[in-house]
């Protein structure tokens, strides 16, 4: 078998696995699991779930508690890519489930509607089964489903993520590795012009829109961000609502540390755990007020490449897990809003 047909297996075997874990009941989950997991996986994810480790585990934080919450989930991909990094084969994913909200999530109230659940992940497979999954979940955009928000409003615009502009995201066919290759050195390119630049020189918005990351970007790009950040058009658009305030709230941040560095065809992701390490200096980040202390991101980024730039940029982003580091209780201020009014017992 060649490597790319290696990763062409792979890609297959993660996707059949959870499709076939998002159609669980709650009894046949941990057999799922077994099917596609070795027994002493790795999984790490958003807050509130992050770390954990054997598929008990997996079965009784992860799983069954989402398909009892959502008991007709579906699972839809929209970017599966595979690659090698660091001695490691990954598969990474984008997408969302889709269910109908019947039981209480991670202690969001149930709605009885359906409920968009994105997700960034990479999968990490050895010998045909997944050894360590890496999941993001934008839990904070169930929250705001379900009818509440826990912080300033968005500067860009909140909404379920699209698939890729080309259609092609669900990559299943042997890619051209020149192009694999190219497509990840963009991407790497684009970001040491991003951790270049000093964001405490004073160039303020023209700066970042004159930056080298420019000539990266095609004139039409997407920046599809985490609730909370939203989604941006244009290096304008990514500048003005995402990026400055961004920059200004932690200056010269440090990126990288990645796990996974992969290309596949017109698309690249990356992601570390961590992603960033900075210190949070600057005001108005999602409404709160500098509060000096260091913080960590865990981020995820998935690129289409399309027309020789980076047209769309996907980025999975554990905003709870960041505003918990900057002492801001987004479940604590949940839990106040939906049990206002009521008589506590004496």
């Amino acid at each position: 078998m060649t490597g790319t047909n290696h990763h062409i297996q792979n890609k297959r075997v993660v996707r059949d696995a959870l499709y076939a874990l998002a159609d669980s009941s709650p009894a046949s989950v941990e057999k799922r699991l077994a099917a596609a997991y070795h027994p002493d996986a790795e999984w790490r994810g958003s807050h509130p779930l992050n770390e954990m480790r054997g598929l008990g585990a997996i079965a009784d934080v992860v799983w069954r508690p989402l398909v009892q919450a959502f008991p007709d989930l579906e699972r839809r991909d929209t970017i599966v890519i595979g690659g090698h990094y660091n001695g490691h084969d990954f598969v990474g994913t984008v997408g969302h489930y889709l269910g109908t909200f019947r039981e209480d999530w991670l202690t969001i109230p149930a709605t009885g509607r359906p409920i968009y659940i994105r997700y960034g992940e990479f999968h990490r497979v050895s010998n045909g089964k997944i050894d360590q999954s890496t999941v993001l979940i934008d839990v904070m955009d169930v929250i705001r489903q379900a009818g509440f928000w826990p912080v300033a409003p968005s500067l860009g615009t909140e909404e379920q993520w699209p698939g890729p502009l080309t259609a092609d995201g669900v990559v299943l066919t042997e890619q051209d590795p020149e192009l694999s290759a190219a497509s990840l050195a963009q991407t790497l390119a684009m970001h040491r012009s991003l951790g270049d630049y000093d964001d405490t020189a004073g160039h303020g918005r023209q700066g970042l829109l004159d930056m080298p990351q420019k000539v990266h970007w095609h004139p039409k790009m997407m920046w599809y961000g985490p609730s909370g950040i939203g989604t941006t058009r244009g290096l304008q658009g990514f500048v003005d609502y995402h990026q400055l305030p961004f920059r200004i709230a932690f200056p010269n941040r440090r990126g990288g540390n990645h796990y996974v560095r992969i290309g596949d065809g017109p698309y690249s992701a990356t992601s570390g755990w961590p992603s960033v390490f900075a210190s949070h200096k600057g005001g108005d980040f999602l409404g709160t007020a500098p509060t000096g202390r260091d913080v960590t991101m865990r981020v995820m980024d998935f690129y289409l490449h399309h027309e020789g730039l980076i047209r769309e940029n996907w980025v999975p982003l554990d905003i709870i897990h960041l505003l918990k580091q900057m002492d801001v209780d987004v479940f604590g201020r949940m839990q106040s809003f939906f049990k206002r009014g009521r008589i506590q017992a004496a």
